[in-house]
């Protein structure tokens, strides 16, 4: 009876860690690109925009190119993992745009989908690490960090001296 009960927790558990998966793929790009178009981030936007469509180009043509079994058999779109691929461009973008200070919870995230779909027989350890190599290295090749100030003037007076100063971040 207790191996019974076990056995069914765990196979909720595993279903929710599935789900969680499942639903990273969507909030995780939708999070990166909300937050940027909600604070008027036009530059970012399309930063993001340009790494997801070829994030997308490279997982879908590698899929069809290498059409690599998955772990459960139920078709041959194993290599790279895309939904890991997804998280981890969307976390790359995050971090490197906007800083660690929100990238360290978005790469938690993203790890945790690679997670669910090892733990849910659709990808090994290879698909994922795949994925991740090419979410993060699609949104470097396009994001800069983020600066909301490019320019600072500044004024200093001091016993009838005055200073004028201008400062600009490229």
């Amino acid at each position: 009876m207790l191996a019974i009960l076990f056995s069914t927790l765990l196979k909720a558990q595993d279903k929710t860690i599935t789900t969680l998966g499942d639903v990273l793929i969507f909030t995780m790009p939708a999070t990166a690109l909300g937050s940027s178009i909600i604070i008027g981030d036009q530059k970012g936007t399309w930063q993001f925009t340009k790494g997801f469509l070829l994030n997308q180009a490279l997982t879908i043509g590698l899929k069809t190119a290498i059409d690599k079994p998955r772990p459960d058999l139920s078709n041959n779109s194993s290599f790279p993992s895309g939904h890991t691929s997804i998280t981890f461009q969307s976390a790359a973008f995050i971090q490197k745009r906007y800083g660690w200070k929100y990238g360290a919870a978005a790469y938690a995230l993203a790890g945790f989908t690679g997670y669910s779909r090892i733990q849910a027989d659709k990808h090994d350890g290879w698909d994922v690490l795949a994925g991740a190599i090419i979410g993060v290295g699609s949104s470097y090749i396009f994001t800069t960090p983020y600066q909301k100030e490019h320019m600072e003037i500044t004024f200093n007076s001091n016993d009838g001296h005055y200073l004028l100063g201008c400062k600009y971040k490229f």
